[in-house]
């Protein structure tokens, strides 16, 4: 892709623009840059552990300006997803601050037994434990089989005192247990980056995804048609390529990008 053809972005908060409570270096001034110049672009992110409302004040506190609707989260597409299947109750393994994203759904309480229409399965974090964990078990053990719903499938992150499992690894662990086949809302899967163009009203040939995840970001972006830049920071642990994912560019942090996107 030329720099002509290039048009809008597509950027992964968590390990691109910050990582836990710091600012990367020089992501104030890209983000500064992206706006000065008019680039249509949206955050999207896996995050899960807070709601958007949250992700838009922390960005405030790093002087990066943001508002709810430039944000695609994964409970915004799996709530519009469960609406336009008419699912009416959910359990949802998600922090409380989160679950508010499904205020239109009758949601099961923390000790309610079902039955449920879908099972909801975010970054709980430090919050899993068996009995959770056992308990979203037995509500997909139910005849009929609610739907598994995956808030994305990022197998970990990093926190601020290191790498923490995110949502990936409980999901797999349910639907090897259940036999459900998660329904991923979120990265890598497809539907999430072709949302996210419908969004920005975008080609998916004109559009460049920034993330530090090779699979996730990159991998789920070039799979919708997306291209992909790698970030050395966040979780980049010197992987750069595999058979079957190839980033784009690999740049030392988003504070590179305004080069790359010149064509210096």
């Amino acid at each position: 892709m030329s720099e002509e053809t290039r048009k809008a972005l597509l950027i992964d908060l968590d390990g691109v623009v910050y990582e836990g409570e710091r600012a990367v270096d020089g992501a104030v001034e890209t983000l500064r840059w992206i706006r000065d110049e008019a680039i249509p672009h949206l955050f999207l992110t896996n995050t899960t552990s807070r709601p958007r409302s949250a992700l838009v004040e922390k960005l405030a506190g790093f002087g990066m300006e943001a508002d709810e609707d430039g944000i695609l989260a994964p409970p915004v597409a799996a709530a519009a997803w469960l609406a336009e299947r008419d699912v009416d109750t959910v359990a949802a393994f998600v922090p409380k601050a989160t679950a508010a994203e499904f205020s239109a759904f009758d949601r099961l309480g923390d000790d309610d037994e079902g039955p449920a229409g879908a099972v909801i399965v975010g970054d709980l974090g430090e919050d899993w434990s068996f009995a959770r964990l056992n308990r979203a078990f037995r509500l997909l053990m139910a005849e009929p089989q609610p739907y598994l719903v995956a808030l994305g499938m990022t197998r970990y992150w990093k926190a601020g005192d290191g790498l923490r499992l995110d949502t990936a690894p409980f999901v797999v662990a349910l639907a090897h247990a259940s036999g459900a086949e998660p329904v991923v809302l979120g990265k890598p899967a497809a539907p999430f980056f072709e949302t996210a163009l419908a969004k920005l009203g975008s080609a998916a040939g004109e559009t460049v995804m920034v993330g530090d995840d090779l699979r996730a970001d990159v991998g789920g972006a070039q799979e919708a048609g997306i291209e992909g830049i790698l970030v050395r920071t966040g979780k980049y642990r010197g992987e750069e390529s595999t058979d079957d994912v190839r980033p784009t560019a690999v740049l030392e942090s988003i504070a590179d990008l305004p080069d790359w996107w010149r064509g210096r």
